[in-house]
């Protein structure tokens, strides 16, 4: 067991918070659970495997996240961020235990770690599969940054090391769900746009693999015309990477994250570049 704590933010997750739980028993010396208003049984599981659950009402992810590290008597060195749908398997945790042995006095401060990532019960192996995130820094360096979408964890100082395996990301939730979440999302990536057309800095102390791919995304994506650039980055994913190789599954995943998902986030940014709109307040997935 590691000296750590894992975070998880909640809404109406009790098809995935039990097994997120699980796969930290043994491993992370306590877990929190920060729910804004969940109507069906995610508090009380929650409760039933060990976590300590907090009540906070939703801003967006990075508030909600620093809230928990701000307010929740966290004492341990390590915190994991963690998302409901996401799973620590065996022999990741037996990585990161050797990894903090062997770093131990040294200023390693933030872990990497790649995703498996679950669509329609299927592993995605090509195609737009390499979700990347520091999942571990330690408290006293640590934080996510205040972004209102595609929020990074960043460390103060030190420096971050990489695992070899992965994570698991797996949802049980149904497609209705997906598109609802995703239109959820498309609506803060606009935010998000709007704040860095308008100055905001996208230069962060974080995994350089990340920061290089933020760098692509404003500095050479959003470069490209609306709605042509959606088609673009759904062809390079489904045809160049191979992301057919995925079957059916591959063919659904790749349409709806690479072309239906960026064609909404291009069209609220058109319907706030035409209406001078006013941003939507920031509230909790229903």
């Amino acid at each position: 067991m590691i000296d750590a704590t894992a975070i998880i933010m909640t809404k109406n997750e009790e098809k995935n918070i039990v097994d997120c739980l699980k796969s930290m028993k043994g491993f992370a010396k306590r877990c929190v659970v920060i729910d804004c208003g969940s109507t069906d049984r995610t508090v009380e599981l929650a409760k039933k495997y060990g976590a300590d659950v907090y009540f906070h009402e939703f801003e967006y992810y990075a508030r909600q996240f620093n809230w928990g590290i701000d307010n929740c008597d966290i004492d341990t060195e390590w915190i994991i961020r963690l998302d409901a749908d996401e799973r620590f398997p065996a022999a990741l945790n037996k990585e990161i235990e050797k990894i903090i042995a062997d770093h131990k006095g040294k200023p390693m401060n933030g872990i990497a770690i790649e995703a498996d990532l679950f669509f329609l019960n299927k592993c995605m192996k090509h195609g737009i599969r390499n979700k990347r995130k520091i999942m571990m820094f330690k408290k006293a360096y640590g934080r996510i940054e205040d972004r209102l979408r595609d929020a990074h964890s960043v460390i103060s100082e030190g420096y971050s090391v990489s695992t070899k395996h992965r994570f698991i990301h797996y949802d049980f939730k149904n497609i209705d769900s997906y598109i609802k979440k995703y239109n959820w999302y498309a609506t803060r990536e606009m935010q998000d746009y709007i704040d860095f057309v308008n100055g905001g800095s996208t230069n962060i102390k974080t995994d350089k693999a990340i920061l290089a791919q933020r760098k692509k995304k404003f500095g050479l994506y959003y470069k490209a015309p609306k709605f042509a650039r959606c088609w673009a980055w759904f062809i390079y994913n489904y045809i160049f990477r191979g992301g057919f190789l995925d079957g059916k599954e591959g063919l659904v995943f790749c349409f709806l994250e690479c072309y239906w998902y960026r064609f909404v986030v291009d069209a609220k940014i058109y319907e706030y570049e035409k209406c001078g709109g006013e941003m939507e307040k920031l509230k909790a997935l229903d």
